[in-house]
């Protein structure tokens, strides 16, 4: 449901929570949309952003108890008028003369008019200058006005009886008493950009009891344009009523605060009044979003990198294994053949942490028993250490099991084990440790939020060289390492930070420099734990099995290298081999009723139609035909959250000639007989 109020030529300068106060005052939950172009155009008010106006009645009503407070007893009357130029509270001195809920103007203009003067232009003098003053005849005497304004865009009204300086005098602005126990921060600023009051709230934002002479750069510094450049265009009218996020300078914690400033008229000079806020927890949110954006480009980017590597280290394994069947051992090229395999096998490996960092490698996940895994694991991480660093393993038997893919997790360990080792270059002590905790609520660091539960804790500490504060939100990111070049890759971390997300758990770190790092890692418990499935007794084969046979398989691959090894590579093993390079044309090829087709070998990710999609619709009139799925990426990229496909499995890229026809085998033996 949506309300829209026309706009008088007050109302379109007025701030959207003076406009939206008549519907908040009548109960209404209502928030600003966007303001018609024209001047006498309509505001829409929707339900977003009623948090921000509840806010703001809030402050509001802040203001009206410190008017009530300060100018109740006056012997002047006095009025306190919102943005929108409404009354909202008036003292005893005023009730003769105002009433609570009209509009300033309509009382206040007929008086006003034989000056020449307005209210409304008597409010927009005060916004930009600080002051506004003008005699007004009201009720048949003459009285001498003052206008000031307040925080939220509200403005304190002020009458004096008489036309004279006595009479202004009467309604100087005592700007300390009033701002003191303002629940908002507020702070006047010389033109030399010096303190010249703050009150109790922004003294506690600034970070400073005695602020006053002190200069507002001092405390506080711009992001992007610098302190004293705002105060300058604020005091040149450029600027007025802009807010700005600044980072206080003593603060521990990367404190921000945000400064609306307008410039106003002071007793020696124009002087600014900044309203103060505080902005940590929106820079803090600001921050996590870009950061998860980010580390979500950089998966996706490393991903699909990766996907196309895989493509190609496919194609150079699998023509490299068709040159290796002619040029046997002895053979004068044999011996490069083999170089080109062995490298192609560690760009593999690259690869695979690329995959695990963007959280689309295979993962074989199982429950285990941390005990019996660092156990298992301690004689290698002795021997990875070295003589000069000790390992201290503290390994509580009574953990609790999690579910997890026990090589990737080995992988994490070895990680952090080798960068601790790696950060004592004189030598040290390395400390593993595991115990089980659990999170009565939620646990928020380092732009990540851990669901209350049951944990398994595992914390690797070194005495290292420990990590720089600029340095150690970026450890996590792929290719991003403090080490000399040459000396790593800046995949470690990345991958660990990968897989444990795959894992459902989370990655912290804390660093001090020139005493040490702390890694910690939380894994959800497995309270559940069911009974692991009888393993499947595995084939016995001899040293040389044969991968003969016969059939028609239906290769599906769009990378057209691959598909020219793959089809070069069963045909070599007896199978009469249908090619297509996309879903559609399989699905062509496959339109032909009287075409004996035994097993589909298809990739996932193609153009069009991807792999699961094709087979699935090929199924329909094929329903006794398998599939071999061949990706670069882990087996649940395709699922979507879809069934499997049935009689199905799952052959990882880059694979060799012998993974394809054994696997091919496989699934005649099993599907075809």
């Amino acid at each position: 449901m949506i309300a829209a109020r026309t706009i008088r030529p007050w109302d379109h300068r007025a701030s959207a929570a003076a406009l939206a106060a008549p519907w908040l005052a009548a109960g209404g939950a209502w928030a600003l949309a966007a303001p018609a172009a024209a001047t006498a155009g309509v505001w829409l008010l929707s339900a977003a952003g009623v948090a921000a106006l509840w806010r703001r009645r809030r402050r509001d009503g802040g203001l009206a108890a410190a008017f009530r407070r300060m100018h109740g007893g006056a012997p002047h009357p006095a009025a306190l008028v919102d943005g929108g130029g409404v009354v909202r509270d008036v003292n005893a001195a005023a009730q003769p003369l105002l009433r609570v809920g009209t509009r300033i103007d309509e009382t206040l203009d007929p008086g006003l008019a034989g000056q020449g003067a307005s209210a409304y232009r008597l409010a927009r003098q005060a916004a930009a200058d600080g002051i506004a003053r003008a005699p007004v005849t009201l009720a048949g005497q003459d009285w001498q006005l003052s206008v000031e304004p307040l925080a939220g865009g509200a403005q304190l009204w002020r009458l004096a009886r008489g036309a004279g300086a006595d009479a202004q005098a009467a309604v100087s602005f005592g700007p300390a008493e009033l701002m003191e126990p303002l629940p908002v921060a507020l702070a006047r600023i010389d033109a030399e950009g010096r303190i010249l009051s703050a009150n109790a709230a922004a003294r506690l934002l600034l970070g400073s009891d005695r602020p006053a002479g002190r200069a507002l750069p001092d405390l506080v510094e711009g992001l992007g344009k610098s302190m004293p450049d705002r105060l300058r265009d604020t005091l040149a009218g450029r600027a007025q009523g802009r807010s700005e996020i600044a980072r206080r300078r003593d603060s521990e914690h990367n404190g921000f605060l945000q400064l609306t400033m307008t410039r106003m008229a002071g007793d020696a000079g124009p002087e600014i009044l900044a309203v103060i806020s505080d902005a940590t927890e929106l820079k803090t949110l600001e921050a996590q979003f870009v950061q998860s954006q980010k580390m979500q480009a950089v998966g996706q980017l490393a991903g699909g990198i990766a996907h196309d590597f895989n493509n190609l280290l496919t194609a150079i394994n699998g023509h490299c294994d068709l040159l290796l069947l002619r040029h046997l051992q002895g053979d004068t090229d044999h011996s490069d053949l083999m170089q080109i395999r062995q490298n192609a096998n560690r760009a593999a490996a690259l690869v695979r942490q690329l995959l695990a960092f963007s959280r689309k490698q295979t993962l074989r996940p199982q429950t285990l028993h941390l005990f019996d895994t660092l156990a298992e694991l301690a004689n290698l991480l002795d021997r990875l250490l070295g003589e000069k660093v000790a390992l201290e393993i503290s390994n509580t038997e009574d953990i609790w099991p999690i579910r997890a893919d026990e090589r990737q997790l080995e992988q994490v360990i070895v990680n952090l084990v080798v960068n601790a080792r790696d950060a004592m270059p004189a030598g040290g002590v390395v400390q593993l440790r595991t115990r089980k905790t659990t999170l009565d609520e939620p646990l928020e660091r380092d732009r990540a939020l851990v669901p209350a539960g049951d944990y398994a804790l595992i914390e690797v500490e070194d005495t290292g060289t420990g990590i720089a504060r600029d340095k150690i939100g970026k450890i996590f990111e792929p290719f991003f390492t403090t080490k000399r070049v040459g000396e790593g890759t800046g995949l470690g971390l990345s991958t660990a930070y990968g897989i444990i997300k795959q894992m459902d758990g989370f990655i912290f770190v804390d660093s001090t420099p020139g005493e040490g790092t702390l890694f910690r890692i939380y894994l959800p418990a497995e309270t559940e734990v069911e009974a692991a499935p009888p393993e499947p007794a595995a084939p016995v084969r001899p040293g040389f099995r044969d991968t003969t046979g016969r059939g028609v398989v239906l290769l599906v691959e769009d990378e057209a290298p691959v598909r020219a090894f793959a089809a070069r590579a069963l045909q070599m093993r007896g199978y009469t081999v249908l090619e297509a390079d996309c879903g559609e044309a399989a699905l062509e090829i496959l339109e032909d009723a009287e075409l004996k087709v035994d097993l589909f070998v298809s990739d996932v990710i193609m153009p069009g139609i991807d792999g699961p999609g094709w087979v699935r619709k090929a199924y329909e009139a094929r329903p006794d035909a398998s599939t071999v799925f061949v990706s670069g990426y882990s087996e649940d990229v395709f699922a979507d959250g879809k069934a499997a496909v049935p009689r199905s499995s799952y052959l990882s890229k880059p694979f060799t000639l012998n993974d394809l026809v054994e696997r091919v085998r496989d699934h005649m033996d099993r599907y075809v007989g």
